[in-house]
């Protein structure tokens, strides 16, 4: 028998059926969540990989349409401009424009961050069947695109509007 880090023998490799088994499927289950609304979180995969996103909604376990844990994030595919001081007011509100994205990602593409970021987004407006009409999405987009900026004037989450630098 080995020690697992949380304390619980198991035998290695786990067999069905036995307790060692059914304790470690119990404590799993114990579990927090990690990827919960309005957790700020990193896309590893795809056109935005790189790009900071909040989760609208999360499905921790598979649907009929997904076959996995995904969740629906509202992120940032341009970001806005630096701003000086000699610029002019048109040229500042040009550069103050965000491009966001709306999109339902597998949770193995997303790398969840200590953040949290509350974009008070319409559900109704804003859910998966609504995001497969082209229509909708733009409306939606549209609604996400103002809270985002409205959220990046106050300029209380300023890591949140600025790229990814390594």
């Amino acid at each position: 028998l080995s020690t697992l880090s949380s304390g619980i023998n198991a035998e290695w490799p786990l067999r069905p059926g036995t307790h060692s088994h059914l304790i470690l499927l119990s404590h799993c289950s114990r579990m927090g969540r990690i990827i919960k609304p309005n957790k700020v979180v990193l896309v590893l995969n795809g056109r935005h990989a790189g790009k900071k996103a909040v989760i609208v909604k999360n499905h921790d376990d598979a649907t009929g349409d997904r076959p996995y844990g995904h969740a629906l994030v509202v992120g940032i595919d341009r970001y806005p401009k630096k701003i000086t001081r000699s610029m002019g007011k048109k040229k500042q509100n040009k550069r103050n424009k965000i491009k966001p994205f709306v999109k339902v990602y597998n949770c193995n593409h997303l790398m969840p961050t200590r953040y949290s970021l509350e974009l008070n987004v319409d559900k109704d407006q804003l859910n998966k069947n609504a995001i497969r009409d082209p229509a909708l999405k733009k409306k939606a987009l549209r609604e996400v695109k103002v809270k985002l900026e409205d959220k990046y004037k106050s300029a209380k989450t300023k890591w949140f509007f600025q790229k990814l630098r390594i």
